[in-house]
């Protein structure tokens, strides 16, 4: 199956009654985290999806009979929700990963010589409270739903208009989700494989903070920075919202709700810019080389330099990881994932004489043992190339 997500373009009364949802659904989560907590403070077992959903029934709904003018789909399925937040909190806890958030957490205060809040260390990685008002909100929706051309028919809601043409097949349950003012929909369409013949044979792929990508050969696709671009008009909206911002009170005035929404329509705009340039360089691999080798980066690791974090987590490297996997199956290619420690930058791609040092401030590689003198990031590529499992060496 394949996701796909658009956006809906609502009246104000579908606005409202999508509000509604996600009001419904936001209230749910939140009593089922509380109960849940309940439970693990007296050492109980934690209730399942089922339990909770029949506890809501019989409790939540009773007293609140505003739930019945939304659809059920959407408080129930955040019961689903719960049971899988805590499934993977466990599997977190099993791992270490929540112990290494926690020591994290601790060293950053002491660090900072703050008082420690061990209520909050001790519920780091389990599910959080959602708070009125956040930048995004998403409720499920499930039934007799069907499309014709950019119209959309959901149950509650009837027709909604698209901002695009959709696919003409069976849809089982949407999502909709809103991200600052904008409300979209995603649903999941049967994926098709498709086998394009390739223009090109393997490519190493080298990423950077300069040049997003550099490819073996010779082609860039320069780093566009939106982050950095809209940092100084960013920092001025933040500023006037902080200014708006009443501390203890219950309810904040509408200017300071306009201010909040335009600062989350420009973080939104940096990452829609980010996700169509990384989606353009990640189908133009795909789609034009049969193996693609990347360096298996240690981006968490690469984003603790506070120097270079910016520009590094602006380039969304993790991201484009994602979208190569995926996506090298939808198109018939093969993704090699080459091993963080292999030297690419230090390795002369002529005689593959391995440099002891090399600054990050040389981005010429010359290597001292053949003469070679050849961009650093390209060098890199094409030692990547040379990992290619259809590589002949």
């Amino acid at each position: 199956m394949k996701g796909f997500k658009t956006r809906l373009e609502l009246n104000n009364k579908q606005a409202t009654m999508a509000l509604q949802h996600a009001g419904v659904a936001r209230h749910a989560w939140n009593w089922c985290v509380a109960y849940c907590r309940e439970k693990s403070a007296k050492r109980e077992k934690l209730p399942s999806a089922i339990d909770l959903h029949k506890l809501l029934v019989k409790e939540v709904k009773k007293a609140n009979p505003w739930y019945y003018q939304s659809s059920k789909c959407a408080p129930q399925n955040k019961t689903r929700d719960i049971q899988t937040a805590y499934t993977k909190f466990f599997q977190d806890l099993k791992s270490g990963k929540v112990q290494k958030l926690k020591s994290t957490y601790i060293a950053k205060r002491k660090s900072r010589k703050l008082p420690i809040n061990y209520d909050i260390v001790n519920e780091i990685g389990k599910p959080q409270f959602k708070r009125k008002n956040a930048a995004s909100d998403t409720f499920y929706l499930e039934g007799a739903i069907q499309t014709d051309k950019n119209k959309i028919k959901v149950p509650k809601f009837g027709w909604l208009k698209c901002s695009e043409q959709l696919p003409d097949c069976e849809i089982k349950n949407v999502v909709i989700s809103r991200q600052a003012d904008e409300w979209f929909i995603s649903f999941k369409v049967p994926l098709i494989p498709q086998i394009i013949e390739k223009k090109g044979g393997a490519v190493g792929v080298d990423l950077g903070v300069k040049t997003l990508a550099t490819l073996s050969d010779g082609t860039i696709f320069p780093a566009i920075k939106p982050y950095r671009r809209h940092k100084r008009k960013l920092r001025r909206l933040q500023r006037v919202q902080s200014k708006r911002l009443v501390k203890g009170a219950k309810n904040q005035s509408c200017n300071y709700k306009k201010a909040s929404v335009k600062v989350a329509k420009l973080h939104q705009k940096i990452a829609n810019v980010r996700n169509n340039y990384t989606h353009k360089l990640t189908t133009y691999l795909t789609k034009n080389h049969s193996e693609i080798v990347i360096e298996d980066l240690n981006v968490a690791g690469m984003s603790k330099n506070h120097k270079m974090a910016s520009a590094i987590l602006d380039g969304g490297f993790s991201e484009f990881r994602r979208q190569v996997e995926y996506k090298c199956k939808w198109y018939g290619s093969i993704l090699t994932v080459v091993d963080r420690f292999y030297p690419s930058s230090k390795t002369c791609s002529c005689c593959e004489k391995v440099k002891k040092i090399l600054k990050l401030s040389e981005r010429v590689y010359h290597c001292d043992n053949c003469g070679t003198s050849i961009d650093r990031d390209l060098n890199a590529a094409i030692n990547l190339k040379k990992k290619a499992e259809s590589s002949p060496v």
